[in-house]
């Protein structure tokens, strides 16, 4: 496992999430879609508070196919995140832009991960966003590999148990949940202050 670029975290760097199986709960074969059916795990909201004062940009990359399957509307994902930052707000934590495609597979997509389009907006929107002192956070190898693809930091969430701590090529940490992260990162941060 690769930790020497946690010692490194300063208050430059941007911290990109993906969504489901990072915030939320997914559901594996299904989509969250609408807010009745989008549920925080537990850790989150904790988490998000620490983040917030860790980073200087928080940014959502989230694949979002069931909009281009058809199977939820762009009103119902608008919703969604609208409750969600909403949320995330009201308990003490920041996302500073939320970055989707709604592209399905079938199509050859520049902006569904592992392809870059997100990150890429998400420099040109934020100049001052360096890839080398940014992390990419996820619970899919497509995460791990859009963030690789931009020169990124990248920390696996393990919400399924599938790789039992155990990081690949792919991933420089892993860790069960975003709390456990965030204390993580939480720690080396404060001491590096002191």
């Amino acid at each position: 496992m690769n930790t020497d670029f946690i010692k490194k975290i300063d208050g430059d760097w941007t911290l990109f999430l993906d969504r489901d199986g990072v915030l939320n709960y997914d559901t594996p074969g299904d989509y969250v879609r609408n807010w009745s059916k989008f549920n925080f795990f537990d850790t989150t909201l904790s988490a998000m508070e620490k983040l917030a004062n860790i980073f200087n940009l928080i940014l959502i990359v989230t694949n979002q196919r069931g909009v281009g399957l058809g199977l939820m509307t762009q009103q119902n994902l608008d919703e969604i995140h609208q409750n969600m930052l909403a949320e995330i707000i009201a308990n003490n934590g920041r996302i500073d832009k939320i970055y989707y495609s709604t592209d399905t597979d079938k199509i050859n997509s520049t902006h569904r991960k592992p392809a870059t389009g997100m990150g890429l907006q998400a420099k040109q929107d934020f100049n001052e966003i360096d890839f080398s002192c940014s992390i990419m956070v996820g619970n899919n190898i497509s995460d791990m590999q859009f963030g690789r693809n931009l020169g990124m930091y990248t920390i696996f969430i393990d919400d399924r148990k599938e790789y039992n701590n155990q990081t690949t090529d792919e991933m420089d940490l892993i860790f069960n949940n975003l709390l456990e992260m965030a204390d993580f990162i939480e720690h080396h941060f404060n001491n590096a202050a002191i």
